[in-house]
C-alpha cells in the first residue's frame, strides 16, 4: 500500500505531531509498504530516520500561538501546489492527515482529494483558536473518509468541533529505543522532567515540588527541553548538584535520561490528548507520577501516581512517596510493578500501532488491498 502522511507542523521544530507522523512512516516501511512524508520544512531537518525522497518539504512555517503553546504552520498558498505535485508523483493509495483541522498542508491535500482519506486528531483541552475556523474546519473534516483520535478526550475535543464518530488509535512509541537504552549515570534517586517550558505543562509546579522535599532524600531532579520560561525558571530556582538542567536532548539522549531515571515526572496543567512520555518511562522503567488530566489517566491506568494539577504540595507528597520506594526497591519502584507497567506500556509500540492504522487504511478503501 502506497500511504502518504501530512503534518500541518514543522519537522524543523521538535513536537509530539511530527514524532508520530515519522514514527508511523517508518513503522509503515518496516511492515513493506510505502510510505511518503509531507511536511513544513524550515532551515534544518533534524534526521528523520527516511530515505530522503520519502520527506517532502511543502514550504517554510509561521509560529501561531495554539492551545497555550505555538505551532509552527505553513500559511504559503503555494503549498498548494506543492502539495498536488508530490501527490501525483506518489500517487497514493490512502493520505493520513493529522491534525486535519490546522490550516495548511492538510486543507491542501484535501481540497485536491483523489485518494481516501483518513484524519486523526490529537488536540485535547481548550477549542477556542480552532472554532474560530468555525464552518471551514467543518467542511474539511466532511471530507474525510473516516476520523480518528488519539484518545477519548481528543476525540471529545474534536466531536465538540466537527460532531461525528471518531476510531481511538494511540499515540506509538518505537519501543526497543526505550527498552535497550543504555541508562545515564545518575547520583542518588533521579527526578526526570520531559517538555517545552512554558506555563500548561506545569514546570513551575515541580520545581516548587521538588524545593520542598527534605534534602537528606537525595533525589537530583533532571529538567530537559526548553522554552519561553527556561531563562526565569532558572533564575527563580538555579542550578546546583539537586538541579539539574539538560536542554534540548536528541532522541538517543532522551531514551538514556528515561533509563537512567527513576521517576518521570509530567506536571502538566491541560491540554495533553495521550502522554506520551509516560509510555516512554513506563518502557524505560521510570515510575510515572503525573498530573490527574483525562489525557495521562487513559495512559498510565493504575500504573503510576497521579495528583491534581497544579497542586505543588501533594506533588512533593508524591514524589516523597516513590523516592521512598525507590530507595526500599518497593511499590511502584519494585521489579514486579515496573514489569508490569512495561507490560502495560507495550500496547502502544508503533508497529501495534502501524498494524491497527493498516486495517484502517483498509477499510477507507472500501476493503480493497
Amino acid at each position: 500500500m502506497r500511504v502518504v502522511l501530512v503534518s500541518p507542523y514543522s519537522l524543523s521544530f521538535p513536537g509530539g505531531v511530527q514524532a508520530q507522523v515519522l514514527g508511523l512512516a517508518r513503522a509503515l516501511r518496516r511492515a513493506g509498504h510505502e510510505s511518503l512524508v509531507l511536511a513544513p520544512i524550515d532551515d534544518e531537518l533534524p534526521d528523520t530516520g527516511l530515505p530522503g525522497e520519502a520527506v517532502v518539504g511543502v514550504g517554510r512555517s509561521l509560529a501561531v500561538p495554539a492551545n497555550g503553546s505555538v505551532a509552527r504552520l505553513a500559511l504559503d498558498p503555494r503549498q498548494l501546489w506543492r502539495v498536488r505535485r508530490a501527490m501525483a508523483d506518489f500517487a497514493p493509495d490512502v493520505m493520513h492527515l493529522h491534525e486535519p483541522l490546522a490550516p495548511g498542508p492538510t486543507w491542501a491535500a484535501l481540497a485536491l482529494g483523489g485518494a481516501p482519506s483518513i484524519g486523526t486528531f490529537h488536540r485535547a483541552g481548550d477549542v477556542r483558536g480552532a472554532a474560530v475556523l468555525g464552518p471551514l474546519a467543518r467542511l474539511a473534516a466532511r471530507r474525510l473518509s473516516m476520523r480518528t483520535a488519539v484518545s477519548p478526550a481528543a476525540a471529545d475535543t474534536a466531536r465538540r468541533l466537527v460532531g461525528g464518530s471518531f476510531a481511538i488509535v494511540g499515540n506509538g512509541v518505537e519501543a526497543a529505543r526505550f527498552t535497550d537504552a543504555a541508562p545515564s549515570a545518575t547520583d542518588g534517586p533521579t527526578i526526570l522532567f520531559v517538555g517545552r517550558h512554558e506555563q500548561r505543562k506545569g514546570l513551575g509546579v515541580l520545581l516548587d515540588a521538588f524545593a520542598r522535599l527534605d534534602p537528606h532524600l537525595g533525589a537530583v531532579l533532571w529538567v530537559a527541553g526548553e522554552g519561553p520560561l527556561s531563562e526565569g525558571l532558572r533564575r527563580a530556582y538555579g542550578a546546583s548538584a539537586r538541579v539539574v538542567w539538560l536542554g534540548r536532548m536528541s532522541d538517543d539522549e532522551l531514551a538514556a535520561r528515561l533509563a537512567g531515571a527513576d521517576v518521570l515526572c509530567a506536571p502538566a496543567l491541560h491540554g495533553e490528548s495521550f502522554g506520551i512520555v509516560l509510555v516512554e518511562a513506563m518502557l524505560a522503567r521510570a515510575v510515572v507520577v503525573a498530573s490527574d488530566i483525562p489525557g495521562y489517566a487513559a495512559v498510565a491506568n493504575g500504573h503510576g501516581i497521579l495528583v491534581a494539577p497544579g497542586d505543588a504540595g501533594a506533588l512533593a507528597e508524591a514524589l516523597a512517596a516513590v523516592v521512598g520506594d525507590v530507595r526500599a526497591g518497593t511499590g511502584l519502584a519494585g521489579e514486579q510493578a515496573l514489569e508490569a507497567a512495561a507490560a502495560h506500556a507495550a500496547q502502544w509500540s508503533m508497529d501495534t500501532v502501524a498494524a491497527r492504522y493498516l486495517e484502517l487504511y483498509d477499510q477507507a478503501r472500501g476493503g480493497g488491498s
